[in-house]
């Protein structure tokens, strides 16, 4: 029996550091790929998928962020973008939190990065398995060579997570899974958020609530991204997007 998806959540609080000048004067999710900001990208197709109401965790340039969104309505009526302000800088995890009260009653939502890139028939598959298939938590992950910029994502063969390895050691990672920011979860996701410790970083890390359902019992279950994926890290990053992401059709 499908369950009724309504709600995503995106995280657009962060600066991108390692972006050094390309964003001094903006925020990483707003940069331009293919004609368009990254975030518009991925909330274009998730709205193609059927998700009508979007909740932008904000934080770094915020206003810039709620401009864009206001905008994006404006030409968009049919959807509603709710910016939600991350007072605090304090990770990943803080930023779902303070989200729990947009995403309250919600039997099911995806949420994710607002600043990663990946082909987009990825979308539309991943939030069918959100709607149909039966999980605690639900992980879209990509291959790559080697997963050390990301989290590494040990998987059995029936595609249950087993563990998840935040930034391990270039070179030591034993599986080519990478976590590729984009998720599916219920209200219990929230239990786990509000019992986390800061991380050697001083901040709340979201894969860290992940890794606590797994070891919990709980069910976390991954769907294979394909083709394309970026975490626009770097600016040799932003030029090979450039380069290779096609822009996008409004309809």
């Amino acid at each position: 029996m499908a369950v009724e998806v309504r709600k995503a959540v995106l995280l657009a609080a962060g600066r991108g550091t390692r972006l050094g000048e390309l964003t001094a004067k903006i925020p990483k999710p707003l940069l331009e790929v293919a004609g368009a900001p990254i975030i518009a990208h991925i909330v274009h197709v998730l709205e193609r998928a059927g998700i009508r109401e979007f909740g932008i965790v904000v934080g770094y340039l915020g206003e810039m962020v709620e401009n864009w969104a206001r905008a994006h309505v404006a030409s968009n009526p049919h959807i509603v973008i709710t910016p939600i302000r991350q007072t605090e800088l304090n990770g990943t995890g803080g930023a779902m939190l303070a989200a729990e009260s947009f995403l309250a009653g919600e039997e099911r939502f995806v949420f994710g990065w607002g600043d990663i890139l990946m082909d987009r028939a990825n979308y539309p598959r991943f939030v069918e398995h959100a709607r149909h298939d039966e999980f605690d938590l639900l992980l879209a992950a990509n291959r790559l060579k080697d997963p050390f910029r990301g989290a590494a994502v040990y998987i059995a063969p029936d595609l249950r997570v087993e563990r998840l390895d935040e930034k391990p050691a270039e070179g030591t990672a034993k599986t080519e899974w990478n976590n590729a920011g984009l998720f599916a979860a219920d209200q219990r996701l929230f239990a786990y958020l509000k019992r986390l410790e800061r991380s050697e970083r001083g901040e709340y890390e979201l894969p860290q609530a992940i890794s606590r359902m797994i070891a919990g019992g709980l069910v976390v279950r991954a769907v294979e991204m394909r083709g394309f994926w970026s975490d626009i890290g770097t600016p040799a990053d932003v030029e090979a997007a450039r380069a290779l992401f096609k822009p996008m059709r409004t309809r």
